[in-house]
């Protein structure tokens, strides 16, 4: 308790011996019981107890752990202020290097810093004070794991009830490990977010649909039947035999290859075009020539706005174009380089490789061709970003994604049949024989943004009926008519589809938030 009057029996001296900024601004006073009060020098108020920082904050007038001195100086105040900031800034600098030792010394990767539960484990530390003694080695191995493992079994419980409210999707990951083996790694994915069920060893079982098939029909029985509403597995015909017959058992259930899958596939097919194949080749050997030789890209570094030259990975057949694109935004700085006196006196300019660079990057139709292939991969690169991220559902996104793909890619050859025909075939191929689902269409057909926006739209009668398909399955919904209903006022922005407020939200809303 802070008090004005001194304490008897007390002696008083000026706290000088103190080698900190601020102890010269307090006498010290201390009563006969050995208990300390501090007296300002400039307010004369005496506070009981509290170290060198509170009295700083009482100089500073820094309110909330003591009250602010009303007679000190301006300089003093602020002399006390920047102490005080100073002050903070080591700390803070030691807690940083005592949790850099600790991650150098362990080898704790640097990314766990990005986990989501790293500032979580801090906080909570700081919340409890000095004294908190890590776990023991024991208590992190079995019981800490133990009770970890209950919270993510507790946090799949919660999930379930929003799998039986909204529906859910199970996906089927396959991949192969190093031992050879086909593993499966299953997981469901909801509004809520996508959790992780099972990984079962599949080596002996994908060839045969009917076994797969089984396997599936344990992990839909472990979720619940009637909270699934699709299972996505890639693209292969026993995978596609068994998302058949899984449907036959269960009619609310129906198979869909991995979207990102098949548009992956899309830009491979593209990209074996035989003219596609000779532009890949003539952009590699640019980005080689350039990255072999150091003292060119030096000189290509030093122009204004440069940027590195993405290059291609051999896994991801997206890159390819990418790097198209990457590749003509530095047209004019490469043109630039071979036609200056830095590139012709040098040696490379007199080899012939140097003249083969030299002469594509000096043609007109590789440039354009670079920027047409661009173009066309363009609105399929989009749809896999949307489709291989988790940020929101993509159901609703595929048709729309595919039908604005091949009407691009006509609007880009002026809709002349012998120029797209070549892409919209390749897409086609892959859209009508793999990827295209009723589900994908319905779904499109129940987006707001796309079914609202008059000049885009697809009136296609396979997106109507569709959905007057899945409607029409009683596994899926036993109140059809009172569902078609519902569908015409939302069509026809009736009652409240028809407010201001629900068309403004229609664009900015997710499909499953709009209802």
């Amino acid at each position: 308790m802070d008090t004005s009057s001194e304490p008897s029996n007390v002696f008083l001296q000026t706290v000088r011996e103190k080698n900190v900024p601020g102890w010269n601004h307090f006498s010290l006073i201390q009563s006969s019981d050995g208990k300390k009060h501090y007296k300002c020098l400039h307010c004369g108020v005496t506070y009981k107890g509290g170290g060198i920082n509170r009295m700083k904050q009482h100089l500073a007038g820094i309110k909330g752990n003591i009250g602010p001195c009303k007679k000190v100086s301006h300089d003093i105040r602020q002399q006390m202020q920047e102490n005080l900031v100073l002050s903070s800034k080591e700390v803070v600098h030691r807690a940083d290097m005592a949790v850099a030792r600790w991650f150098f010394d362990s080898c704790i990767p640097i990314n766990a810093l990005n986990s989501a539960f790293a500032q979580k484990a801090i906080d909570a530390i700081a919340s409890i004070g000095h004294g908190y003694k890590l776990p023991t080695y024991h208590m992190m191995r079995i019981n800490l794991l133990r009770d970890c493992k209950e919270e993510c079994r507790l946090l799949i419980d919660s999930y379930r009830d929003n799998w039986r409210a909204t529906g859910c999707t199970l996906m089927a990951d396959g991949w192969t490990d190093r031992r050879s083996r086909t593993l499966i790694n299953f997981l469901v994915y909801s509004p809520r977010g996508i959790s992780f069920c099972k990984s079962v060893d599949a080596s002996d079982v994908t060839k045969d649909a009917t076994t797969l098939c089984s396997l599936f029909v344990e992990v839909v029985e472990w979720i619940g039947s009637t909270s699934v509403v699709q299972i996505v597995t890639d693209n292969a015909a026993n995978y596609k035999k068994a998302g058949e017959l899984l449907h036959e058992k269960y009619g609310n259930i129906y198979w869909s290859p991995c979207a990102a899958h098949c548009l992956n596939l899309i830009l491979k097919d593209i990209g074996k075009l035989s003219h596609m194949v000779d532009i890949a080749k003539k952009a590699s050997k640019i980005t080689v020539f350039i990255y072999n030789h150091i003292f060119l890209l030096s000189w290509l570094r030093k122009r204004e706005g440069w940027k590195e030259i993405v290059r291609p990975a051999a896994t991801r057949f997206a890159t390819t174009f990418i790097t198209l694109k990457s590749l003509y935004e530095h047209k004019h700085d490469l043109q630039a380089l071979v036609t200056s006196k830095y590139y012709t006196d040098s040696k490379l300019a007199r080899l012939s490789k140097g003249q083969e660079v030299v002469n594509i990057i000096l043609d007109n139709h590789f440039w354009n061709m670079c920027l047409v292939m661009t173009k066309v991969a363009g609105p399929l690169i989009r749809l896999l970003c949307i489709v291989d991220s988790d940020e929101k559902p993509s159901l609703g996104y595929v048709y729309d994604g595919m039908y604005r793909a091949r009407k691009g890619i006509k609007l880009i050859f002026k809709n002349v049949k012998r120029l797209y025909k070549p892409y919209t075939l390749v897409i086609k191929e892959r859209w009508d024989r793999q990827l295209r689902q009723r589900l994908h269409s319905a779904a499109y057909f129940l987006n707001p943004s796309f079914q609202y926006d008059q000049v885009n739209y697809s009136n296609k009668p396979e997106v109507v009926q569709s959905l007057i398909d899945l409607i029409g399955n009683k596994d899926i919904c036993n109140k059809s008519s009172a569902a078609m209903n519902e569908v015409r006022l939302y069509r026809d922005k009736l009652e409240s589809f028809g407010k201001p407020i629900a068309i403004k939200m229609s664009k900015e809303m997710q499909p499953g938030e709009y209802k």
